[in-house]
């Protein structure tokens, strides 16, 4: 028998009454992974008023689905270079299996685009900043989500591209990826309770794999939910006050991309708790387990 005939064969099962049954079968279409979810979804459509039958198609291809999103993160983990984007679009894939990454990458294109233009050498630390806070801002239409804030939207990135809304984190991955991009050297800092990003010195321009020198200066910082604020770190400190929180070098300096992308899924973790969706929330407990 074909692998083909095999897959055909296996699908025709699904309705077996035996519940052990069909979990065997189960486990064995979701280790053959997402070459299946075609002919999964064609039966799904040959059987729609067999609800059973479709109930049990759904959790397999949704299994199969969460899967490839663990192999993906996986992925990424292991790659040195840790691509921001990628990271959010392997996120944004738990809720959108088909995401279009092409059009993520043209969209983040057309701004970066936008700043491109505009940007020359001789130009301060802060008019750069004030061109990124205008274009991102004025031309694009970018804000703060203030009336939905713990929407689980907030932390997938082509919901943030589209609406233009999103939280600190989602927008300061947004604009510290085009900075970085056009070498201007914006990075996050992993704030309690919120996400900021910092100016950092570029007397010794730095190479951004996964960590940052601790030993580079921040100019100063940006509060992307606020329409790029610049602000000092004075301010950090009667926040973190303000939080009963003790100061501790982290707060201050640039972070990791791998704990920028593990704060999203926090942030999505924490959202789809608040709605009590626990399905999910065991699902991303079982993604943080993969940073840990």
């Amino acid at each position: 028998m074909t692998d083909d005939a095999k897959i055909d064969a296996l699908i025709k099962l699904l309705d077996d009454p035996d519940e052990q049954i069909y979990s065997q079968i189960k486990d064995e279409l979701i280790s053959i992974g997402g070459k299946i979810i075609p002919r999964l979804e064609i039966f799904w459509e040959e059987h729609q008023y067999e609800l059973n039958l479709q109930e049990r198609v759904e959790e397999i291809i949704h299994k199969i689905q969460f899967e490839t999103v663990l192999e993906n993160l996986k992925e990424w983990l292991d790659d040195p270079a840790k691509d921001l984007i990628d990271g959010a679009m392997a996120i944004a894939r738990f809720q959108y299996p088909d995401l279009d990454a092409d059009k993520i990458r043209d969209q983040i294109n057309r701004i970066r685009n936008a700043v491109w233009l505009e940007l020359s050498d001789d130009q301060t630390s802060y008019e750069k900043v004030n061109i990124l806070n205008r274009v991102i801002y004025d031309e694009f239409g970018f804000r703060g989500n203030k009336k939905n804030f713990h929407s689980p939207q907030n932390s997938f990135i082509n919901d943030v591209l589209e609406s233009k809304k999103g939280n600190p984190l989602s927008l300061s991955l947004i604009y510290s990826y085009i900075a970085q991009s056009l070498d201007v050297p914006i990075y996050g800092v992993n704030l309690p309770n919120h996400f900021i990003l910092a100016y950092v010195d570029t007397e010794n321009m730095i190479e951004l794999l996964d960590h940052v020198d601790k030993d580079d200066e921040v100019l100063f910082y940006i509060n992307v939910f606020s329409r790029g604020t610049i602000f000092s770190k004075t301010e950090i400190d009667k926040f973190l006050k303000q939080l009963d929180i003790k100061k501790d070098e982290k707060y201050y300096t640039p972070c990791s991309n791998t704990e920028i992308i593990k704060r999203m899924i926090v942030n999505l973790h924490n959202s789809y708790s608040k709605l009590g969706f626990e399905d999910k929330v065991e699902e991303l407990e079982a993604v943080l387990k993969l940073f840990n």
